[in-house]
């Protein structure tokens, strides 16, 4: 047997008390109509036809109009029930009918609203861009996107585990560090170095740090000097051969620092340049880049950062993203008032913007139409028989009461209308 099928609620603004008592109201007057009827049609009867002529067009009125009350009461009733709880065939049409009727209305809404050519009609009325600009650009509306935007990244991120996503993020750094090749990048550095004199302003520098350091440690290499001379050399000879030594290798760097022209200068940056050529060139050159490269990326200390990076990176996210003082949210409210600002008087992105509204309304509607049939069809497939009909009954069974006031009154007339042709036949 199969599981029965799981019920949707309906919407509780269906059940309208005020409109339950106006079809109360509306049941009672068209039952008071035909038990008006019913007792002048017994009145007539007892009347009998020699009380007078009209008693006949009287009776014959209201047989009519009993017969046209009764007819149309079955009529309104079978659709919603079986009259008198009797199991007449064509009866209780709603509730047998309710899941053809949900999936007829499906297909309805599909074939007459959720097309291209209607949506993309109705784009043609609608300024898209002015809309959403005159959205994002009202007071305070960019403040609060930016922190909606927040509060999403924050619900994403509570939603990944780290324990999963932090090996794969490292996995997929390793990866990509040892698939680029090391040469061309180390070359390109270089290149950028040269090309803007940065190597000789790092060879300024280091000669200058040189200076410094032969200047503060002047005590110890000439601690060193004396160590290393015979015992039999007076101490005034080395004193005389170190000072003259040291002042030459200072002089030296003083003047290869203050001459941007000197060979060793012109040498270095043919060296770097060359150095730079066999990276390109070279194999044997760029293995030994990569070798290095290999190397360092094994190093612990390398492995412990690419193993933390996705927590660091995550970590650092959310906190720019939590604080509405960061520069990310600063940046992210200034995009959306940028954003705002442009698709309200940008000529080409409004346009833009207008024409891939209609590329994409024509895509979801004959991507998901048919879903958004099937989602009307089987909601109303699972809404509960008894409440569907009664629901509806409430929101159309005021005005099909009228049928059977009309039937009652129109029955009457039309049985009077008879029996006035028979009168003058006979």
């Amino acid at each position: 047997m199969p599981a029965p099928r799981p019920t949707a609620p309906l919407a509780t603004s269906l059940d309208d008390p005020e409109r339950a008592r106006d079809l109360a109201r509306m049941k009672r007057l068209a039952t008071g109509l035909f038990a008006a009827a019913a007792v002048v049609f017994v009145i007539c009867v007892l009347l009998g036809p020699e009380t007078g002529a009209w008693v006949g067009y009287v009776r014959a009125t209201a047989e009519a109009s009993m017969v046209g009350a009764l007819a149309d009461w079955f009529a309104v009733t079978a659709l919603f029930r079986h009259p008198l709880r009797l199991p007449i065939p064509h009866t209780a049409i709603i509730p047998r009918k309710k899941d053809q009727i949900g999936a007829s209305l499906g297909t309805f809404v599909q074939e007459n609203f959720l097309t291209r050519a209607v949506i993309e009609e109705k784009l043609t009325t609608v300024d898209v861009p002015g809309r959403l600009g005159a959205f994002l650009a009202a007071p305070g509306r960019a403040e609060r996107l930016a922190g909606d935007a927040s509060a999403l990244l924050h619900s994403v991120a509570d939603l990944i585990k780290d324990e999963d996503l932090q090996p794969a993020v490292a996995a997929l750094v390793d990866r990509k560090l040892h698939a680029t090749p090391a040469a061309p990048v180390v070359a390109r550095a270089l290149e950028l170095v040269v090309d803007g004199d940065r190597h000789q302003e790092v060879l300024s520098a280091a000669l200058r740090g040189l200076t410094r350091f032969l200047e503060d440690n002047r005590v110890v290499f000439r601690a060193q000097l004396g160590d290393a001379s015979p015992a039999w050399v007076p101490d005034w000879v080395d004193d005389r051969v170190f000072d003259r030594v040291f002042s030459a290798v200072q002089g030296f760097l003083e003047e290869v620092g203050q001459d941007p022209r000197h060979e060793l200068r012109r040498d270095y940056d043919a060296r770097l340049r060359a150095y730079v050529h066999a990276l390109r060139t070279d194999p044997a050159t760029a293995g030994r880049i990569e070798e290095l490269k290999k190397e360092l990326l094994e190093h612990p200390a390398v492995r412990t950062w690419s193993g933390s990076l996705w927590s660091n990176l995550k970590n650092a996210v959310l906190a720019a993203a939590a604080d509405p003082e960061s520069v990310l949210r600063t940046r992210v409210t200034e995009l959306i008032r940028d954003g705002a600002r442009l698709l309200q008087t940008d000529p080409t992105v409004r346009e833009l913007v207008q024409r891939r509204a209609h590329t994409v309304a024509g895509y979801l509607v004959e991507r998901f139409a048919g879903d958004l049939a099937d989602l009307v069809g089987g909601t109303v497939a699972r809404w509960d028989t008894e409440e569907t009909s009664r629901r509806i009954e409430l929101q159309v069974g005021r005005d099909l009461q009228w049928i059977r006031v009309n039937g009652t009154v129109v029955g009457g007339l039309a049985g009077l209308v008879i029996y006035t042709v028979a009168q003058l036949l006979s």
